[in-house]
């Protein structure tokens, strides 16, 4: 790091600070001020917000890894991101209508206090012990490759990084809220996509261009079907990455991550009117996008690089090429000084912006789905503290999951799919029933919620068990179909299943009042209702959406 690229990085802190500073200074007094920012968001800082929480260290590392490692599997995944158009024109209108904080708070609306209790259980967990621990164990990864520093004052640099920067983003967002999460990230999401084009401008001139690349990598063969690096509809025989699972694993986890997450969904929900919300998502779509260019061809170029020269990647203690190394590898062989700098501030808004998100979210669903349902009466005032407080324990709690992290090694991005492949079925399976099947009772939902948990957690222990005691395959029904059978089918598999527990259940209980679910399922919305949702979009909304999905198909017909 020469003297221009820190001076980048002053300047770029100096800008996040006068933001972070402003925003600590406006009125925050109320649970709306500072989980949802007010609710008065333009769609701009939603939709950059829904972009920049999303890509964080997983992405910078994992995404980049999967490409090095694997070609273009894992794109499925992100050109999933079309799902966000189904938030803004199918589930916002029932969001806004609810008039709440929270997706648990929603599903307590159209079903029980049950449902929202085991949401919210559920997400809590998800995030420090996925969302949280991963971006900051991938995030102190970054910097040791960028900084190259081992040992800082005889204490591992990982671990000065990793803590580092959650400190600094527990900071701004315990103090700035949804504000700040939102503002930072107008800041932020350009120098993200500036310094990532750089990366992938220069690696394809240092390669040869975009054909040398191809060409490198189609001809490493990924199974014994025939498909290369290359293939993104590959074998439905392909141990790993069936074509056939992954669409279907890809889309349910698509669903779940962009249409009822707190952690995106949250940014919607910030917006000043349904109009405002909608156009946001579909800002979101397009910079959606950008990921798989931005992130994982890098990876396929540094190994195209290290398949060239021999000795681009660093290796593993065990001599394997380190794939999660390859973004950092290309920040630090190929940028020059100043540029390396910006770079860096792009990592770093990636890094904070994700994690604030997480914050923000987490202690939104502690002190709304938690404190505030046994303390109603609590002052409004005294609810921003503790949500201020949920951070701090969210922080620490990451924090200590970190060593747990840091043996997973090359595997983070892959990790994180498979783990919410099983949480994401049951939570899927309520919310769409919810909108679609007015007679989907109370009972049905709940069910069907914890039905998911069941067998996602049978399925995590199944595979933390089986790896560490192996067994024969003769006879043993239960390993066949919860460590052998492939994760992305298995991931289908529970969907339909949870979907028809919650058929049969609500079939089997009484149906829902209809004034309970008014306004929140298809075909309960008041004449008032419908004329507000079509007076929030034009012909314009329409025609990007339409481009969205044709550049959606382009990428799929240009890669078969």
């Amino acid at each position: 790091m020469d003297v221009l690229d820190w001076a980048v990085i002053i300047l770029f802190a100096i800008a996040l600070i006068m933001i972070i500073v402003w925003v600590s200074r406006q009125k925050q007094n109320t649970a709306s001020d500072y989980f949802l920012g007010g609710k008065d968001a333009t769609w701009i800082a939603i939709g950059a917000s829904i972009f920049a929480s999303n890509i964080g260290s997983e992405h910078l590392i994992g995404l980049a890894g999967a490409g090095a490692s694997s070609g273009l599997a894992m794109a499925h995944w992100e050109i999933q991101g079309w799902m966000i158009l189904l938030l803004g024109w199918v589930f916002v209108p029932f969001y806004t209508r609810s008039m709440v904080y929270t997706m648990p708070e929603f599903l307590e609306r159209r079903y029980n206090g049950a449902s929202r209790t085991i949401l919210s259980l559920i997400s809590l967990i998800s995030y420090v012990l996925t969302k949280v621990a991963v971006t900051v164990y991938a995030g102190g990864l970054v910097f040791q490759q960028v900084f190259g520093i081992d040992e800082l004052w005889g204490i591992d640099f990982f671990w000065i990084a990793a803590i580092g920067l959650v400190v600094i983003t527990a900071l701004y967002t315990i103090f700035g809220g949804m504000k700040s999460v939102l503002y930072t990230s107008v800041l932020q999401t350009p120098i993200l996509l500036l310094g990532s084009l750089i990366i992938l401008v220069l690696g394809l001139k240092e390669l040869g261009g975009w054909d040398e690349m191809m060409r490198i990598c189609s001809a490493v063969k990924v199974n014994e079907y025939g498909d290369t690096m290359t293939n993104l509809i590959r074998s439905n025989n392909d141990a790993n990455y069936p074509w056939l699972g992954a669409l279907i694993g890809s889309a349910v986890i698509g669903f779940w991550y962009w249409c009822t997450d707190q952690f995106i969904v949250q940014r919607v929900l910030s917006g000043k009117d349904e109009k405002e919300s909608r156009r946001g998502t579909i800002f979101g779509a397009y910079l959606k996008l950008l990921p798989v260019f931005l992130f994982l061809i890098p990876g396929m170029i540094a190994f195209a690089l290290h398949q060239k020269t021999g000795s681009f990647l660093p290796l593993t203690d065990t001599g394997m090429v380190n794939s999660d190394a390859a973004f950092p590898t290309l920040v630090a062989k190929l940028l020059p000084a100043g540029v390396k700098g910006l770079i860096v501030c792009g990592i770093l808004a990636a890094l904070m912006s994700s994690l604030a998100s997480l914050f923000n979210s987490s202690s939104a669903l502690f002190t709304i789905d938690f404190y505030q349902r046994f303390h109603p009466k609590t002052d409004p005032k005294k609810l921003v503290r503790i949500g201020q407080a949920a951070t701090v324990v969210i922080v620490f709690l990451g924090i200590i999951w970190i060593p747990v992290m840091r043996t997973m090694g090359d595997v983070l991005y892959n990790y994180l799919q498979e783990v919410q492949s099983v949480l994401a079925p049951g939570i899927a399976a309520a919310f769409l029933m919810g909108i679609v099947w007015k007679r989907a009772s109370a009972e049905g939902g709940m069910w069907g919620l914890i039905a998911g948990l069941v067998i996602g957690l049978t399925r995590l222990s199944a595979k933390i068990w089986y790896d560490f005691n192996p067994v024969g395959d003769s006879g043993n029904y239960f390993k066949f179909l919860f460590y052998d059978c492939n994760w992305l089918f298995f991931c289908g598999w529970m969907l339909l299943f949870c979907l028809a527990v919650v058929f049969v259940v609500s079939l089997c209980t009484k149906a829902p009042e209809p004034g309970k679910i008014q306004g929140l399922v298809f075909g309960t919305s008041t004449p008032e209702q419908r004329l507000a949702t079509r007076q929030s979009w034009n012909g314009w909304d329409v025609v990007h959406s339409i481009i969205i999905l044709g550049i959606t198909v382009a990428f799929y017909i240009y890669f078969w």
